[in-house]
């Protein structure tokens, strides 16, 4: 079968790779389309470290195949958007309701994949850019079918990340002011959280003024161009004097994340998204945190995913979550290397790829 492969040198596409059945609670879907994030493309520039070779993607949804003994509550033929939480459910936080914070979320179920005889890591417990992948059963989220596959596929990762950092970590409440940082795929997420939050004025920061329209349609009450402002602190200080409610950083970019406290007015909450590389430090007036300001750190917008998803498929059916506005463009498998490159330059809020 097809799929997507990092061996630490390049990315390739291959079709003659291997998975096994699903075994024991655990979940085998055949893969419609997968959402291309910045997570995949930070395994391969080796931002997030990763053991290889692995098959890449964390972002899908599909159509269950088969499902392994103890599985209840899906079934051959259901229609399913993947989560990248393989979490446990029995430790004590998952029986908390924080099923992100689960130390055995990660690296489960193990090495599904093989290719010539080799093993291959899953990405993410997910590894989504593969014709067909096996997952734990609490990965595979029920949905309707007629919620189109390839909108679906965004859910995963870009829709729990930012919504959920919006509405599960930071708790926006009605009438706040936002400030995001960043409007790329989790950027216009936490958009579309904060106006679906109620928040009076929702400010978006980008270095690219093209992404002005979009991030105006997705929740933006005010746009600044970051790459023409003289100043941006300035810039989002005259719209929001006192400072703002919450900001969010989704860029990882350590410079962003000082500017991001900087923006706080009393009681703010700066939250984190961007992954910049791994021991990255960034630097901050300690003495302002003094006024009750807040940073959080944020994984996988605080979901738990068997019960957002769900919640934001019923959004999205009542018209108040965008999803087909996410995708801005589909690419078969075969043009990966294509949807990569329109990722990395920023030419696509998601780029999604199917598999016809």
């Amino acid at each position: 079968m097809r799929g997507v492969i990092f061996d630490g040198e390049r990315p390739q596409v291959v079709d003659d790779l291997e998975v096994r059945p699903p075994g024991p609670g655990e979940v085998l879907v055949a893969i419609a389309a997968a959402g291309l994030c910045h997570s995949d493309l930070s395994v391969v520039d080796g931002t997030i470290p990763y053991p290889l070779p692995a098959v890449l993607g964390h972002e899908g949804a599909g159509v269950v195949e088969q499902v392994g003994p103890g599985v209840a509550h899906v079934a051959p033929g259901d229609h399913v958007a993947l989560s990248t939480l393989a979490n446990c459910g029995t430790c004590g936080e998952c029986d908390r309701g924080r099923p992100t914070m689960c130390r055995m979320s990660i690296g489960r179920p193990d090495r599904p994949f093989s290719r010539r005889g080799t093993p291959l890591h899953q990405f993410a417990a997910n590894s989504a850019f593969a014709e067909r992948t096996v997952v734990k059963a609490v990965q595979a989220v029920a949905i309707p079918a007629e919620l189109p596959l390839t909108s679906a596929a965004v859910i995963g990762c870009g829709v729990l990340t930012g919504v959920g950092a919006v509405l599960n970590r930071a708790r926006v409440r009605y009438g706040e002011t936002v400030v995001v940082i960043g409007t790329g795929g989790i950027g216009l997420n936490v958009l579309q959280g904060a106006r679906i939050a109620g928040a009076s004025t929702v400010v978006a920061v980008d270095a690219n003024p093209a992404k002005a329209p979009t991030a105006r349609l997705f929740g933006a009450t005010h746009f600044i161009d970051a790459g023409t402002a003289p100043d941006t602190l300035a810039a989002v200080r005259a719209i929001l004097p006192d400072g703002a409610d919450h900001t969010f950083e989704c860029v990882g970019d350590t410079s962003l994340i000082g500017q991001a406290v900087d923006l706080l007015g009393r009681h703010g909450q700066a939250v984190l998204l961007g992954v910049p590389p791994a021991g990255a430090r960034a630097s901050f007036l300690v003495s302002s945190l003094y006024l009750d300001k807040s940073i959080l750190g944020c994984r996988y917008g605080s979901s738990r995913p068997q019960r957002d998803i769900a919640l934001y498929a019923r959004l999205y059916r009542e018209g108040r979550l965008l999803l087909d506005e996410l995708v801005s463009r589909t690419y078969p498998v075969e043009d990966f290397t294509k949807a990569a490159d329109d990722v990395h330059h920023g030419r696509v809020a998601r780029a999604v790829l199917t598999f016809p």
